[in-house]
C-alpha cells in the first residue's frame, strides 16, 4: 500500500513536470520563432476595403480630390522648401499632411487621386514607411483612393513594380499594378496576351447613384497611366512617356466601355465621359503658353522629348474629356488641346520645390449627373477648382471642363 502511494506521488510530479515542459516549449516557439515570422514583429494586418463599387452620391454628384507632388520624406524631420520665414515657425512633411486633412474636411471628396511623386525617394530611407505616412489621411478616414507613380517615387528602397504592389495592398486603395491577366482589355488581336509597359495602368468605373436605374452601370470612367521616370532615347536623356503598348490597352478599354452605350439602361447616343490621370505632361503642353488658360503658367514644361501620340490617341477615342497631371509644381493651369482639357494639380507638398509666397494647392474635380423625369441620368457636367493652403482655404479658378449639352 505504501509503495502504491509513493508511485502515485511520483506519477503526479512527473505529469506536472511534463506539462510544464510542454508549456515552456510552446512559449519559446511563440516568442522566438512565430513572432519573428510576422512582418515587423507585429500582428498580420489584413487590408481594409472601401465600399465598392465607386458610385455617385444620392444627390447625383461624384467629387475627386487630385493630390499632386506630395514629395513626402520622413515626416517631421524632413524640412520644407521654398517657404518664407513668416509663413511657418517650423515646417516639415507634417504641413503637407495637415493641408491634405484640411482639404478633405472642407470638400469631403468621394475619391482621392494621387498623381505621382507621392514620396521623394532620395529623402527617405524607408519607402514603405513614407508611403504609409503620405497616404495616411485617406486611410485614416476610410476614403477610396488610387495612385500613379512619378519620377521620384522609386529612388529609395523599392522599385516601381514593388511600389505599385505595395500601394495596391494598402488600406482602402483601389489602385492596381496593371490590368489582371484575365481582363479582356489585356488581350491584343487574336486573343494574345500583351505585356503593358510600366506599372500602374488600370481603369476604374464609377456607377450611378444608389437606387437609380443606372445604379448597376458605370457612368464615369477613370483611367490611370504610368508615364515613367527617365528614358535614354538615341543617346539623349529625357523624361519618361506613355508607351505604345499602354495606348493600345487604353484604346481597347475605352472601346469596351463605350460599348455600354448600347446597354438599355443608357440613353441612346449618350456619352460615357472619362478622365485620365498620370504624372508627366505630354509634349504638346507647352503650346498652351500661347492660348487662353485658367490658372498660372509659371515654369517651363518638363516633358519627354519623345512624342508617342498620346494626344492623337485621346482625341481619336473621344470619351476622355480631361487629363490631370503633376510634375511641374508651380504650374496650376487648365488648357484645352484639341477639345481635351489638360490640368495641372499644382504642387501640394512642402518638401517639393515651390515658390515662396505662393500657397501650396490641390485640385477638386466634380462630376454631376443630369436629372430626368424618371430620376438620375448620365453625367451632364464636369467642373474643377483649386483650394489653397492659406488661412481661408481659398477656392479659386472654378471652371466647367465639359458639358453634355452646352448651353447656347
Amino acid at each position: 500500500m505504501k509503495m502504491e502511494s509513493i508511485s502515485a506521488k511520483w506519477d503526479w510530479k512527473h505529469s506536472l513536470l511534463y506539462i510544464t515542459l510542454i508549456y515552456a516549449i510552446i512559449f519559446f516557439v511563440d516568442k522566438q520563432i512565430l513572432q519573428k515570422l510576422q512582418i515587423g514583429h507585429d500582428k498580420i494586418h489584413l487590408k481594409k476595403y472601401p465600399d465598392l463599387p465607386l458610385r455617385f452620391r444620392y444627390d447625383g454628384t461624384f467629387k475627386i480630390l487630385q493630390v499632386a507632388d506630395m514629395h513626402y520624406g520622413m515626416g517631421k524631420v524632413t524640412r520644407c522648401r521654398d517657404v518664407t520665414a513668416t509663413e511657418f515657425k517650423y515646417c516639415s512633411d507634417l504641413n503637407t499632411t495637415r493641408f491634405l486633412k484640411r482639404i478633405i474636411e472642407a470638400e469631403k471628396p468621394d475619391f482621392i487621386a494621387f498623381t505621382g511623386d507621392n514620396i521623394f525617394g532620395s529623402s527617405t530611407t524607408d519607402a514603405a514607411e513614407s508611403m504609409i505616412q503620405a497616404f495616411g489621411p485617406a486611410m485614416e478616414l476610410g476614403l477610396p483612393w488610387a495612385a500613379v507613380l512619378g519620377n521620384h517615387d522609386h529612388e529609395s528602397t523599392m522599385d516601381r513594380e514593388e511600389l505599385m504592389y505595395f500601394i495596391s495592398l494598402m488600406d482602402y486603395s483601389v489602385a492596381q499594378v496593371n490590368p489582371p491577366a484575365e481582363d479582356p482589355s489585356n488581350l491584343a488581336k487574336g486573343g494574345v496576351m500583351e505585356k503593358i509597359d510600366g506599372f500602374g495602368n488600370y481603369d476604374l468605373r464609377v456607377y450611378g447613384p444608389p437606387g437609380s436605374h443606372l445604379a448597376n452601370s458605370s457612368i464615369l470612367n477613370l483611367f490611370f497611366l504610368d508615364s515613367g521616370d527617365r528614358e535614354t532615347v538615341r543617346g539623349v536623356r529625357t523624361y519618361g512617356y506613355i508607351k505604345e503598348s499602354q495606348l493600345r490597352w487604353l484604346h481597347r478599354v475605352s472601346e469596351a466601355l463605350q460599348g455600354q452605350k448600347q446597354d438599355s439602361n443608357h440613353k441612346v447616343g449618350a456619352q460615357l465621359p472619362g478622365l485620365a490621370f498620370f504624372h508627366i505632361p505630354i509634349p504638346e503642353t507647352p503650346q498652351l503658353y500661347y492660348q487662353n488658360i485658367v490658372g498660372q503658367f509659371q515654369e517651363a514644361v518638363a516633358c519627354s522629348r519623345v512624342n508617342s501620340g498620346v494626344l492623337q490617341t485621346l482625341v481619336s477615342l473621344g470619351d476622355i474629356k480631361a487629363v490631370f497631371v503633376g510634375h511641374d509644381h508651380t504650374n496650376d493651369f487648365c488648357g484645352n488641346l484639341n477639345g481635351i482639357w489638360f490640368c495641372y494639380g499644382g504642387g501640394i507638398g512642402y518638401h517639393g520645390y515651390g515658390k515662396a509666397g505662393w500657397p501650396r494647392r490641390a485640385r477638386i474635380i466634380l462630376a454631376e449627373a443630369g436629372k430626368g423625369e424618371n430620376g438620375w441620368m448620365e453625367v451632364e457636367m464636369i467642373k474643377t477648382w483649386k483650394r489653397l493652403d492659406d488661412q481661408r482655404l481659398s477656392k479659386i479658378d472654378e471652371q466647367v471642363l465639359w458639358e453634355m449639352c452646352p448651353s447656347r
